[in-house]
């Protein structure tokens, strides 16, 4: 009786805490960014995983599996008025694909010029300089607009257009 007494008041003194609360919700809101450091935190742990020919076959699984799974999960998601919504939006598109291919890689370009007069290797800023010019990938800028609430529409279209 005296232990029933002990245990029941320790359960008063101790619920789930405002803090804890803050901390699982957080969590919940977070589960996409939570993923990305436990992928990177297992890549780094265990990198022979995730090497060509590694047991989760990557050239097979990213290149084709991952990709046609996030376009079509995204498909499914979308109500087709959406997308043709998305795609009278020309401003939009144009302001997109202007600064994906043309802003950003010039800016890029200008901090490399600032970068070379310093050591830093050259392959590293010719590296740097050929990543900047690149389109973002596709399946990154589907999943990253759902994450945060944008227009999924307007990303599956500008993602896949200026990858051509």
């Amino acid at each position: 009786s005296q232990r029933k007494k002990k245990k029941s008041q320790t359960n008063k003194q101790n619920p789930p805490t405002l803090t804890n609360m803050r901390l699982l919700e957080r969590m919940r809101k977070e589960w996409f960014m939570m993923g990305i450091v436990l992928a990177i935190a297992g890549a780094k742990l265990e990198p022979s995983i995730g090497v060509n020919g590694g047991p989760l076959k990557p050239e097979i699984t990213v290149s084709y599996i991952a990709v046609a799974t996030i376009f079509f999960n995204s498909g499914l998601s979308l109500k087709t008025e959406e997308l043709t919504s998305a795609l009278v939006h020309i401003k939009l598109h144009l302001f997109i694909q202007i600064f994906t291919l043309a802003f950003f890689p010039a800016t890029i370009w200008l901090f490399l010029q600032l970068l070379s007069i310093t050591p830093i290797n050259e392959w590293l800023l010719k590296g740097l300089q050929t990543v900047g010019c690149m389109p973002p990938p596709v399946s990154s800028a589907v999943i990253l607009t759902k994450a945060v609430g944008g227009n999924e529409a307007a990303a599956i279209f500008n993602s896949a257009f200026g990858s051509f």
